[in-house]
């Protein structure tokens, strides 16, 4: 079962009124990078390869098609019979944009990223709502511990 807005708005910081849905939590843009060096996922370990920090223009991002890293403004706690799930606000996707992320485990803290697939050409300003976190009820045994806890 999913939990209301206002539950989920419990495991937020910052949240303003006008973020808090009826089943979820508006996340915004914090900062936005591009991948420059390649990555590496092995069997025994993984390396997230360098990134270079995207500046507005005018107080904009502008973003040509592509992709790109996106770091959420907001500190997400997720609780420990829970697990979380970041969706696309659907004016992304009306501008051919598209927002992917993966499972977020129990016990995880932190800003956290989503990749921002750029379809065409969009502007986005800083602070602007594009993703909806909600939470999930779930029955598992233990939390997340990994290299991810505590980002941003």
């Amino acid at each position: 079962m999913f939990e209301s807005g206002a539950a989920v708005a419990d495991h937020i910081d910052p949240v303003d009124d006008d973020q808090i849905q009826p089943n979820g939590v508006d996340l915004t843009v914090d900062a936005l990078y591009e991948q420059t060096e390649a990555g590496r996922i092995t069997r025994d370990g993984k390396r997230v390869g360098d990134r270079a920090e995207i500046e507005p223009e005018d107080g904009l991002y502008c973003l040509d098609p592509g992709a790109y890293v996106l770091q959420y403004g907001e500190h997400l706690r997720i609780p420990d019979d829970h697990v979380g799930f970041v969706y696309p606000r659907s004016t992304l996707l009306r501008n051919s944009c598209m927002l992917n992320t993966a499972v977020w485990d129990a016990g995880y803290e932190g800003r956290g990223e989503g990749l921002l697939q750029v379809g065409h050409r969009i502007e986005i300003e800083p602070g602007a709502r594009v993703a909806q976190f909600v939470l999930a009820a779930a029955d598992h045994e233990g939390h997340y511990d990994g290299t991810y806890h505590g980002e941003g």
